[in-house]
């Protein structure tokens, strides 16, 4: 069903926080969605189109090709997207890119299928590694609303038991990709059940995403590596604020030329925590992570509070699984306000020899890629019993090393033992303030 309204343009949005707390992990859809005459009533009054989509009435229907038609075509432009159903089917992959000025308002589930070797082959390329999607969501100007219940779902059991545990393997699609989307606003949305990444920012500026809930879990023996929450990619200006994610890998990820990225307000469970990189992967290219600022974090047994990673500086194979050679540096890199709950092993961590082909580990000192201008600020809490590193940060020579590191406020301990982290293990550390740098040990060097 689609109600249209040929209409003026409107003035573009401005990005307004909301006020909203953390959504719920079991949400219900609600029995008061506005109707049809209301939305009627407020498109008309904002000047927009309507597009009222209801779900298809068989259940072999394909509902993204109606969504997909009313965001190319019928309200591409100045419109007002209404979806009050309480289930959509996604069975293809859809490319939406040319927004403008365009609010979508979602209260139920887009339920992705769960043919794997139809996905597999309609995959679309993100333009990093081998990752692919199966929507790209771009334009200016839009805000999508899912008002606490609205669901993106990517039925990712079915994945993740079809994986096996196996990392990286080709088109395997992550739901969506933010693709030259400006000035934007992604709010008050669930993401449950990624198929691989849960979504990527890339060619994009300007974006909120505000009160956003991710859970990627398994209830198989099979685990969810790869369902990162959030990579940004070539993007700039991202704010993420009121984040809850659960995940089997990085909850969020700075990839190559990411700046000014801001985490607000946000809660933690498992995963890897925040990851600045990898980075390097790519031989000869250079790649910078400017400016990425995080307060009032926290982690629930998570691996690290954060870790910054590159690849080795001499390549060996190629991406996804290989690679290295790559050149850039990463600065102005700040966590503030932290409580850690059980996290696994040392808060902060810098690493500069990812591979996985073979190498992880070795030549730790070739990398050119070097950061500088690291502040971590008031990170209390706990790690699980044993852990007795407040730090691990293996800065390769090769790009001089790790400039101007600071710690303040600093009071970690074990979680039953109650015992202070003491140990700072550093390579190639200059100028590290409020603490104290000790070499790693050579029978602890490089197993990690």
């Amino acid at each position: 069903m689609l109600s249209l309204f040929f209409v003026l343009p409107l003035a573009a949005a401005s990005i307004v926080n909301s006020q909203l707390s953390l959504l719920p992990h079991h949400p219900h859809p609600p029995e008061d969605i506005p109707p049809l005459s209301h939305w009627e009533d407020l498109a008309a009054s904002q000047n927009r189109t309507l597009c009222h989509i209801l779900p298809g009435q068989d259940g072999d229907d394909d509902d993204a090709k109606t969504i997909a038609s009313a965001l190319n075509h019928d309200c591409r432009t100045n419109a007002l997207v209404v979806l009050p159903g309480a289930q959509y089917t996604m069975a293809s992959n859809i490319t939406t890119t040319s927004m403008d000025n365009v609010h979508i308002e979602l209260y139920g589930r887009l339920l992705w299928t769960t043919d794997i070797d139809y996905w597999l082959s309609v995959s679309m390329p993100v333009g990093f590694q081998n990752q692919s999607t199966v929507w790209y969501f771009g334009g200016r100007h839009v805000r999508l609303d899912g008002h606490g219940t609205g669901e993106l779902n990517g039925n990712g059991q079915v994945w993740y038991d079809w994986a096996k545990g196996r990392g990286n393997l080709p088109h395997r699609p992550m739901m969506i990709n933010w693709r030259h989307l400006h000035a934007s606003v992604i709010t008050n949305l669930r993401f449950v059940q990624a198929q691989m990444w849960t979504m990527a920012t890339t060619w994009s500026h300007d974006l909120l995403f505000d009160t956003i809930y991710v859970n990627n879990t398994s209830n198989s023996s099979h685990s969810t590596l790869n369902t990162d929450g959030i990579d940004t990619i070539y993007s700039d200006n991202i704010t993420l604020r009121r984040w809850d994610v659960t995940c089997g890998d990085d909850n969020v990820a700075l990839k190559g030329n990411s700046s000014n990225v801001f985490l607000y307000d946000s809660v933690f469970h498992g995963g890897q925590v925040i990851a600045i990189g990898s980075l390097g992967q790519y031989n000869d290219a250079w790649e910078y992570v400017h400016t990425f600022h995080a307060r009032n974090v926290t982690m629930r047994d998570t691996r690290y509070a954060v870790y910054l990673k590159t690849w080795a500086g001499h390549q060996n194979g190629y991406p996804p699984n290989g690679g290295g050679g790559g050149r850039g540096h990463g600065q102005d890199i700040v966590l503030e306000d932290v409580v850690l709950h059980g996290a696994r092993t040392a808060p902060f961590w810098i690493w500069q020899c990812e591979n996985y082909e073979g190498d992880m580990g070795k030549d730790c000192d070739s990398s050119e890629f070097s950061f500088s201008d690291l502040r971590f600020s008031n990170v209390s809490g706990t790690t699980a019993d044993g852990v007795t590193l407040a730090a691990s940060l293996r800065c390769a020579a090769g790009g001089g090393g790790c400039t101007n590191i600071i710690v303040e406020d600093f009071s970690v301990v074990t979680a039953n033992t109650k015992k202070p982290l003491t140990e700072w293990y550093c390579a190639n550390v200059h100028n590290p303030s409020g603490f104290e740098c000790e070499p790693f040990p050579e029978d602890k060097g490089d197993d990690e």
